[in-house]
C-alpha cells in the first residue's frame, strides 16, 4: 500500500515510491524512484533538499512506523481516510476530480503528439481516488458522472478508475491490485486520443466505416502503453479486451467467458455504466438506476458474477436516482442504505399528486418511524427538473 509521509518520518528500510519534488534531469533524483533505502548519506541529502514528503509502499518496506515527530502526526488531508459524510466528501472530491481530469488531459495529449506518457503521478491519483472511496463510497463516483460532454474522454477515465478502485475494493482484492484495477481504469481508453476528433466526437451515429475505426481504439492504446514504462500487464490487457463480452461477441478478439481476465470483465461493466450515464456529443446520458436494469437485461453482454458485485457497488438506487414514494412523495436518492439496497436515503421535495415543491427533507427508507418505500423510478424530465443533481451534489460539478 502506497503512503505519503513528511521527509522527517522517512528512515533506513523503507522502500521509496516517490519524491514528492519537480522533475529533475539530476541522477540523484531520478534513481530514487522504487528502491529501499539503505544509505544514511541517501536520507541525509534528502533530508536536507528541502523536500517536504515523500511516498513509501508500506509492502515492501522493512520499517513502516518510525517515532515521528511531534509536528508530523497528523495525517494530510489527501491520505485520511476518516469516514465522511457525502456532503463534505463531495468537496474533496471536486479538487480529486479537477486534478486527475488535468493529470489524464496531459498525458493523453502527449500520447496524440506521439511522445511517452509521463505516468509518474497515476499511482498518487489512484491513491486519492481510493482514500475518497473509503472516506465515503459514492461520492467521487457520483460526482464524476456529472460531466461535461466535451470533457467526457478525460472525465471518463477518471469516473472508470473510481468504479473500478471501488468494485475492486467491493470483490475483496489486496491492495496491489485494486491500485492496479484503478491504473487499469485511468488508462483504458489512451487509445482514443489517435481517433480522429471527427469520429471520436461526431454528434449523431457512426457508419460502418467508422465504427470500424473507433474499433482500433483498445490496439492503439496498447501500442502507447507498451512505449510507456512502467505499466503492468493487468493494465495493459484491460486496455485492449475492456470491449470483449463474455458470450464472444466483443472486440477486438471474440474472447468469451473465462479468456477474459477478470480486470477485463470488471473493466467492461464499469466502462460502460459510466458511457451511458454520461452525457456525450450525439445524446442525453441515462438515469442511473435505468442504466443498472437496462445492462441486466443484456444478456451475454457482462460477467454476471462481477456485475453483480458493481451493482452492490453503486447501488439498485445509485446517488442522483429521482424516485416516487409509496407516501406520494417525489425525491432524490441521496445515500445508500446500510441494510437493504433496496431502502437508501431520500432527499424529498415535492408532491407527486400536486407537482408543488416544499422545504426539501432526507428521509431513511430504513427508519420504523417513518414507513415508505420507493413505489419507482420517475425521469427528471417528466416532471421538468433539470438539475436534479444539485440536490445532493451542490452547485453543478
Amino acid at each position: 500500500m502506497l503512503k505519503k509521509i513528511p521527509v522527517a518520518e522517512l528512515a533506513l528500510g523503507m522502500y521509496i515510491h516517490k519524491i514528492c519534488r519537480r522533475w529533475t534531469n539530476d541522477p540523484f533524483w531520478i534513481g530514487l524512484v522504487e528502491v529501499m533505502l539503505d544509505d544514511v548519506e541517501v536520507l541525509k541529502r534528502i533530508q536536507q533538499s528541502g523536500t517536504r514528503e515523500v511516498w513509501i509502499e508500506t509492502g515492501k518496506s522493512r520499517v513502516v512506523t518510525p517515532q515521528p515527530s511531534a509536528a508530523s502526526t497528523a495525517p494530510s488531508a489527501s491520505d485520511d481516510t476518516t469516514p465522511a459524510s457525502l456532503e463534505k466528501e463531495v468537496l474533496r472530491a471536486r479538487v480529486i476530480c479537477g486534478r486527475a481530469r488535468d493529470a489524464v488531459m496531459s498525458m493523453f495529449t502527449e500520447a496524440r503528439m506521439g511522445r511517452a506518457m509521463d505516468v509518474g503521478n497515476v499511482q498518487l491519483l489512484v491513491e486519492e481516488i481510493s482514500n475518497s472511496i473509503l472516506r465515503h463510497p459514492h461520492a467521487l463516483i457520483s460526482l464524476s458522472r456529472l460531466k461535461t460532454s466535451d470533457e467526457y474522454t478525460y472525465m471518463h477515465s477518471v469516473a472508470v478508475c473510481a468504479l473500478m478502485v471501488a468494485l475492486a475494493k467491493r470483490m475483496g482484492m489486496p491492495d496491489d491490485q485494486v491500485r492496479e484495477a484503478g491504473v487499469a481504469g485511468l488508462m483504458h481508453d489512451v487509445g482514443k486520443m489517435m481517433i480522429a476528433p471527427a469520429v471520436l466526437n461526431k454528434p449523431g451515429r457512426l457508419t460502418r466505416d467508422e465504427f470500424e475505426i473507433m474499433k482500433a481504439h483498445p490496439e492503439l492504446g496498447v501500442k502507447i502503453l507498451m512505449d510507456t514504462q512502467p505499466v503492468a500487464a493487468s493494465v495493459i490487457d484491460v486496455c485492449l479486451h475492456h470491449h470483449e463480452k463474455v458470450d464472444g461477441s466483443g472486440y477486438p478478439h471474440g474472447l468469451k467467458g473465462d479468456q477474459i481476465s477478470i480486470f477485463a470483465r470488471m473493466g467492461a461493466v464499469c466502462d460502460v455504466y459510466d458511457a451511458i450515464t454520461s452525457d456525450r456529443p450525439y445524446k442525453k446520458g441515462w438515469g442511473v438506476a435505468h442504466s443498472i436494469r437496462e445492462m441486466a437485461s443484456w444478456k451475454g453482454h457482462f460477467d454476471e458474477v462481477v456485475f453483480q458485485s458493481f451493482v452492490k457497488t453503486v447501488g439498485i438506487y445509485p446517488i442522483g436516482t429521482l424516485v416516487r414514494l409509496e407516501s406520494g412523495r417525489l425525491g432524490v436518492v441521496v445515500e445508500q442504505g446500510q441494510a437493504s439496497l433496496l431502502k437508501p436515503k431520500v432527499k424529498v421535495f415535492m408532491s407527486a399528486r400536486t407537482g408543488k415543491t416544499f422545504a426539501a427533507q432526507v428521509i431513511d427508507l430504513t427508519c420504523p418511524s417513518d414507513p415508505d418505500g420507493i413505489l419507482r423510478i420517475e425521469k427528471p424530465t417528466d416532471w421538468g427538473l433539470e438539475e436534479v443533481d444539485t440536490l445532493w451534489a451542490g452547485s453543478p460539478a
